[in-house]
């Protein structure tokens, strides 16, 4: 049902949720899981609230944050809202061949990166919301939510999305917010892991985000529309998550995202009540994002919000030139035929029915 912006209590339970007698659906989620709060652990709040939603647990690796520290703030918000029992699980800390030094010397050759994740050094005076502080990556700060007495879990990310596909064969769905080491390390450890999967839904990739608004966050994207994030930060995991041969994939990227943000309206509406998530969340809102994750969770929980989608052959430019990590897209079966996969792209959403099921799920009680 069509929700209009800013409508809230017109969506039902059953409008976003499965019925009661559905067998939930099994999600792994897999994020640089940067905190407090924020547009990395906000969209893990979405899933782990969906009723019709089991999540086996959340394996976590470096972009935005350290791999580390993004593990403590991942396991005390768990700790906070009272789900200790979800396993969360430490992957890689850096990309398979990408570096810090070798980001430096390409940006001395053909230009500045505009965002760089952990390896961001200083902020351009444009910026407008708080961001993390450089640090190296064995470094966890103090934490401003408080440190974790839970622990994480002993294997490492790859072990434990290879062992979890394995044992629920066709049912597992991987959520991936963040760079895609961890996947792309499954996929060596046991060449069956995404056919075993269910499905991959992404956050990921960018096509032309610019062209729709201007605003700090979307300014890169007018001059280089097609590098994002998440492919930056590792191009060849990108590309080999990309081949790994799963059996649906849908891309959520930039673009669908640009239209959407997180205003001190609608956290103060998400965040009403007296429930340890809507208190973890008015406490740690990442007000003035765009909701990037929290498209890819909505996408996940509820197909029909996204408004306008193409299937398109999709890959990631991995020569160490001047469009390392960019997209790469084709008509749908129209690439090089060098094993590049169809994919579900969005390329827009219902604004107002993310919002509404961003204030929903959030709303919910235990």
């Amino acid at each position: 049902m069509d929700v209009p912006v800013g409508t809230i209590k017109r969506i039902s339970p059953s409008s976003t949720v499965a019925s009661p007698a559905a067998p939930r659906r099994k999600v792994i989620i897999d994020q640089d899981a940067f905190g407090p709060g924020g547009p990395n652990l906000q969209p893990i709040l979405m899933v782990l609230q969906s009723p019709e939603i089991e999540v086996l647990g959340i394996t976590v690796e470096s972009g935005d944050g350290w791999q580390k520290e993004n593990v403590a703030h991942t396991l005390r918000m768990l700790e906070l809202i009272g789900r200790p029992e979800i396993p969360v699980v430490p992957g890689a800390t850096y990309p398979l061949l990408n570096t810090e030094e070798d980001t430096r010397r390409w940006e001395k050759l053909y230009g500045k990166l505009a965002y760089k994740g952990a390896w961001m050094r200083s902020w351009p005076d444009y910026n407008t919301v708080n961001r993390t502080r450089y640090h190296a990556a064995e470094v966890v700060p103090r934490l401003e939510e408080g440190e974790p007495s839970i622990r994480p879990a002993a294997e490492t990310a790859a072990a434990f999305l290879v062992r979890k596909v394995r044992e629920f064969p066709g049912e597992v769905t991987i959520l991936a917010m963040g760079p895609f080491t961890n996947l792309a390390l499954a996929a060596r450890l046991d060449d069956q892991f995404a056919a075993l999967a269910q499905e991959l839904v992404f956050m990921g990739g960018a096509f032309n985000p610019g062209a729709s608004a201007i605003d700090e966050f979307s300014l890169q994207y007018i001059y280089s529309p097609r590098t994002e994030f998440n492919s930056r930060w590792d191009p060849e995991a990108a590309h080999m998550m990309l081949h790994a041969g799963w059996k649906k994939i849908t891309s959520i990227p930039l673009d669908a995202t640009v239209p959407t943000k997180l205003t001190a309206e609608l956290a103060q509406r998400a965040g009403a009540g007296e429930t340890p998530v809507t208190k973890y969340f008015a406490k740690y809102a990442g007000i003035g994002f765009p909701m990037w994750d929290e498209t890819a969770a909505a996408v996940l929980l509820k197909p029909a919000i996204a408004t306008a989608t193409t299937t398109l052959a999709m890959d990631i430019v991995v020569d160490h030139g001047a469009t390392y990590g960019a997209t790469l897209s084709w008509p749908a079966g129209g690439g090089p035929g060098l094993g590049e996969p169809n994919v579900t792209v969005v390329r827009a959403i219902d604004v107002g029915q993310l919002d509404a099921l961003f204030v929903y799920l959030l709303q919910q009680r235990p």
